[in-house]
């Protein structure tokens, strides 16, 4: 891209009036060079401090206008056109800290390894204001988190489920952010979780490659969509079998919404306490899904280091581990 492309818009531009006034408006002319290139690559490229998700939510707000007119985010450059992008002006944090008692596994000056507790929300929504982890974040870290995604979720790159345990990444400043966030996009960062899933696998291990979409029947729940479903693959190995149970290592090679649940489910080996895509009953009281995040591996975005933080089993899990071992 052009290096002499940057200019600041009076407000008294006409352009701007087609964008809300909640932000300052950047333009620039389009080189050439670049014809051909998607609008979201593009910007992406350019804004090299945000994540590709933010931009790709501002082209579709239309806060982004080609030539004075709002586009997609598959619109090719041609070169030459006059590009104008208004980047909102921070929010104020309405989230308020709590001193919630935090696991921390590892922290330095860019990120925060968290071990996350069953029943713990990761960040405000609605029927959950408060106890998340980004209110105890907050209280730890004060403004020391990344603002890419949002006044309620500081520092948040990627989430767990509320009843699902273990190590979760959280960035500290933007730097960190946008390089997680690539890593998540491009599948390259480790993740290892630790199921009991009902039922005796028989092989030793073996891999699920079926796409994942929101469920046509139910809008909360997520299935595997053949059609309109986007790639997931889980990579299972068995690591202890029971009477009528199996202790599985499941590592992800994508990161779809509920992938692990679905996936197992599809297989006639649904998690043990999983209510909504497990439909039989146990004698065992659970708070939701055996499923503990156990291994978080990434490259650190300021040494360019591989990092790998672990998460022990929680006590629940080694306490049922226990009572299965025993049953006859």
């Amino acid at each position: 891209m052009s290096e002499e492309r940057k200019q600041w818009i009076p407000a008294a531009d006409s352009s701007v009036e087609l964008l809300s006034s909640y932000g300052d408006v950047e333009s620039w002319d389009v080189d050439i060079a670049d014809a051909g290139v998607r609008l979201d690559a593009y910007l992406a490229d350019y804004y090299d401090q945000y994540s590709r998700s933010f931009l790709q939510k501002l082209v579709k707000d239309g806060k982004v206008l080609v030539d004075n007119r709002p586009v997609k985010n598959n619109y090719r450059l041609t070169g030459g056109e006059v590009l104008r992008v208004q980047i909102p002006q921070p929010e104020q944090l309405d989230v308020s800290p709590e001193p919630i008692p935090l696991e921390i596994l590892y922290e330095d000056e860019d990120l925060i390894f968290v071990n996350k507790p069953k029943g713990m929300v990761v960040h405000p929504a609605p029927g959950h204001s408060g106890g998340t982890l980004v209110n105890g974040l907050l209280y730890h870290c004060g403004s020391s988190l990344s603002g890419i995604n949002g006044v309620l979720r500081p520092g948040i790159v990627h989430r767990i489920d509320m009843d699902t345990t273990g190590v979760l990444v959280v960035c500290k400043n933007d730097l960190a952010h946008n390089h997680v966030a690539r890593q998540l996009a491009d599948h390259s960062i480790t993740r290892k979780y630790y199921a009991i899933v009902h039922g005796v696998i028989t092989e030793d291990s073996g891999t699920i490659n079926q796409p994942i979409g929101r469920s046509r029947t139910n809008r909360m729940k997520m299935a595997i969509d053949i059609m309109n479903g986007k790639r997931a693959v889980t990579h299972y190995r068995v690591l202890e079998r029971y009477k009528d149970y199996t202790y599985v290592e499941c590592q992800l090679e994508t990161g779809r919404t509920h992938q692990i649940r679905v996936h197992m489910t599809s297989i006639n080996h649904p998690l043990l306490g999983d209510e909504v895509y497990g439909s039989r009953k146990t004698p065992f009281h659970l708070q939701g899904q055996t499923l503990h995040a156990g291994v978080l591996g990434l490259i650190h975005p300021r040494t360019g280091e591989y990092l790998e933080v672990c998460a022990e089993l929680p006590e629940y899990f080694l306490r049922l581990q226990n009572s299965l071992r025993n049953q006859k």
